[in-house]
């Protein structure tokens, strides 16, 4: 796994490399790109760029299917804060994306593990996932799947934890009793299965899960660590993120930025450290 850090904008980095990734796949009807997509606050500056892409003719997506994370059970399709309302509002509403390419679990299904198991299946069907997109929780959790999460789940229905609820509250009227308290997510074998991931994490709030991705071995109680066990994983984050790295991390990070301070992203491989 990468360590990819700039000072550039998170979400500007992010949609750039899934444009250039779109491109070199030349995607067509039969053989379309297939995108894991995620939701929150992290990736709002990733979608927003996506958009500029598309609307500036750079970026096309009608040979792109995408699959998005997880869902919150129980609340309807139109709720302002279902991921499939996020989605709309963010980008399917505003690119050439055929909807009947776009897949989310449905948290209202009456039968949720058969929703998850269908949600599973239809990624087979398209051949797997090209590109898994997502962003890092504070508890360092990817998708829904929390600390203590087997690193081989598949997609399912999951409990939220304290933290995540109170992190989401912002969401809902700052009000933790608005908060659903599941929901339908994608695993992290689900995740890990895809040929390349990329995960995001901004701000100091992160840091404590940066840390630990990039420290010796992996732990169940910190999902993000599954990343490296995927031989084309990436995960970006701002300096901020980064301010709590060990060393030997943090001593080569800072090694590299003061050799090339003007750089656009510095990189550390945790295989070197």
């Amino acid at each position: 796994m990468r360590l990819v850090v700039t000072n550039i904008n998170l979400g500007l980095w992010a949609a750039a490399y899934i444009k250039e990734k779109i491109s070199a796949f030349s995607p067509t009807p039969e053989k379309p790109f297939v995108l894991g997509l995620p939701t929150g606050g992290t990736v709002v500056d990733m979608y927003a760029n996506l958009r500029l892409f598309h609307k500036a003719g750079l970026l096309d997506f009608k040979n792109v299917v995408t699959f998005n994370m997880d869902e919150y059970a129980g609340l309807p399709h139109d709720h302002p804060q279902s991921y499939h309302s996020y989605m709309r509002r963010h980008l399917f509403d505003e690119v050439n994306l055929p909807p009947e390419n776009t897949h989310i679990l449905n948290g209202e299904a009456p039968d949720p593990a058969a929703e998850c198991a269908a949600f599973e299946a239809a990624i087979a069907r398209a051949g797997g996932i090209d590109l898994f997109v997502g962003g890092v929780g504070r508890n360092g959790h990817i998708a829904f799947n929390e600390p203590g999460s087997a690193f081989n789940t598949r997609t399912r229905q999951v409990e939220l934890t304290p933290s995540t609820i109170q992190a989401n509250a912002r969401f809902f009227f700052n009000d933790e009793n608005r908060v659903p308290k599941t929901a339908l997510s994608v695993g992290i074998g689900t995740v890990t299965d895809a040929k390349e991931v990329l995960f995001l994490a901004s701000g100091d709030k992160k840091a404590q899960a940066v840390a630990r991705v990039m420290q010796p071995g992996q732990d169940i109680n910190c999902p993000l660590t599954a990343l490296k066990l995927h031989p084309h994983a990436t995960l970006l984050a701002d300096p901020q993120a980064c301010s709590q790295l060990t060393n030997p991390a943090r001593e080569k990070l800072a090694e590299q930025m003061a050799q090339s301070p003007n750089a656009t992203h510095w990189m550390l491989k945790t295989e070197e450290l």
